[in-house]
């Protein structure tokens, strides 16, 4: 098909005439090219929500007329629906403020909506890109408000169901195994001991820990930069605008969405998405402790520790027949650190504001996004695939308990600490019992030991007397 000709303000350029995107979108991919990395389809759905919204506010406030702002509201939703994805083909490497991207998103609007208006492509009329599906907006609110509208959303529709159900798994293994006494870790030693579901809970804990931290930022992702326009002032934008534009996104999404309080630091400054990718990255601290106590207690599973048997999902070794790996486990640790890795970009990116603006938007919004969609996808593929199936081993879990020598915690409230000291380094030089070594040094009767030396009631508060 021969191409068709469309102008902006530089001038003449030639677009594919089966491309909805217009002449700023043709010359952003000329000058940035096209990269592995394209903006979010997140993104350009979250700005398909924002054009419809901006649209029927403006007709609302008088500065529409009805039919161009039905047209482009038609063309909005259907970008929001995602059905024009590959009319969005640019990078995430372009200008910082994602002018490219924003503009992209009006040009295909406005000739989709010329189009349900029944005029062709490149008219520009009856909806213009800037005069109409841009009219009160710039850039520098509309990106950001995007950015956070996506990721309230992707938090809410994939993180949130992802956690839910490993909390789930998480709490019915605590309470599944909560008599099973085990030995306790630390510092990769014997520890005094605990229960499976103990332990497990703990990992919950920390989970439940981490997800609080991103619930408290999110009220901060939920005020929007919509309204301030260039530099936050609102210029050329109905004073109204911003409140109406937030209100039916909200309507929309069923999230607390509001204008920001000051939106001269609402385009200058990313604090919101650099929380929001802190908490991430606190939930991937919680969760790679998960994922490595699983490949730890599963090790073996006759070499290992070989506490745990995880699910035997594929093979494991193209050279080793018979070997399982725990490979959801490991999945999810490099997911974790993958997300680590990102909070620190986040963060250098989050500082980079010059005067009114920050210049690193598409990066942020590359980053955050991407850390929701993998914690979401890992986790749920760790607790279908690993978790579910976990199982203990009783009779290792058995063994390396009666063998630890650090029961003998439980006689140093009644022979002192530096007694209790001598009867587990003999046992320990001379591959005694605690029992026999105890007795040796004639620290405590037979009776006695029995008596204090309770690994079950070692895993609660208290002494026995």
């Amino acid at each position: 098909m021969a191409p068709r000709v469309e102008r902006d303000s530089m001038g003449a350029i030639e677009v594919a005439d089966d491309a909805l995107w217009g002449a700023q979108t043709q010359r952003a991919l000329e000058n940035f090219g096209r990269a592995a990395e394209r903006m979010p389809a997140a993104i350009v759905r979250a700005y398909g929500m924002l054009k419809r919204a901006a649209a029927e506010a403006n007709q609302a406030l008088g500065l529409l007329p009805p039919d161009v702002a039905g047209w482009i509201a038609r063309a909005s939703e259907e970008v929001a629906r995602g059905e024009h994805a590959a009319d969005f083909p640019l990078s995430i490497w372009q200008t910082g403020s994602g002018t490219q991207t924003h503009m992209n998103v009006n040009e295909v609007v406005a000739n989709r909506a010329n189009e349900l208006a029944g005029a062709p492509r490149g008219a520009k009329a009856p909806v213009h890109p800037n005069d109409h599906v841009n009219l009160g907006q710039s850039t520098n609110d509309t990106f950001p408000t995007a950015m956070h509208v996506a990721a309230a959303l992707a938090v809410r529709d994939a993180l949130d169901p992802a956690l839910d159900a490993l909390l789930a798994t998480l709490d019915a293994l605590a309470a599944r195994h909560a008599g099973l006494v085990k030995l306790g870790r630390t510092h990769l030693q014997d520890a005094t001991p605990l229960t499976l579901g103990q332990e497990i809970g703990g990992w919950a804990a920390q989970v439940r820990t981490a997800r609080r931290a991103i619930a408290a930022a999110l009220p901060l992702v939920h005020e929007l930069a919509i309204g301030g326009t260039a530099v936050g002032t609102g210029l050329n934008a109905h004073e109204r605008f911003g409140d109406e534009v937030a209100r039916r996104l909200g309507e929309r999404t069923g999230l607390p969405l509001r204008t920001a309080p000051d939106r001269f630091a609402a385009l200058a400054g990313r604090e919101a998405t650099t929380a929001l990718m802190g908490a991430l990255a606190t939930l991937a601290g919680a969760l790679l402790k998960v994922a490595n106590d699983v490949r730890w207690l599963s090790s073996g599973p006759r070499s290992g520790l070989g506490e745990l048997r995880i699910p035997a999902n594929e093979p494991g070794s193209s050279i080793m027949p018979g070997k399982v790996n725990p490979t959801q486990a490991e999945a999810l640790a490099m997911a974790c650190l993958h997300v680590l890795g990102s909070q620190t970009s986040v963060a250098i990116a989050g500082s980079q504001g010059n005067f009114e603006l920050n210049v690193c938007a598409p990066l942020i919004a590359h980053h955050v996004l991407q850390a929701i969609d993998v914690l979401a996808a890992t986790v749920a593929h760790f607790e279908a695939h690993c978790l579910r199936g976990l199982e203990p081993v009783p009779e290792r879990i058995r063994e390396h308990l009666e063998r630890s020598l650090m029961l003998v915690t439980a006689l140093a409230p009644h022979t002192g600490y530096d007694a209790a000291a001598r009867i587990a380094k003999k046992a320990h030089e001379e591959g005694l019992t605690l029992r026999e070594a105890a007795l040796a040094l004639g620290e405590v009767t037979g009776e006695e030991f029995d008596r204090w030396v309770r690994p079950e009631r070692m895993t609660r508060p208290g002494r026995e007397g």
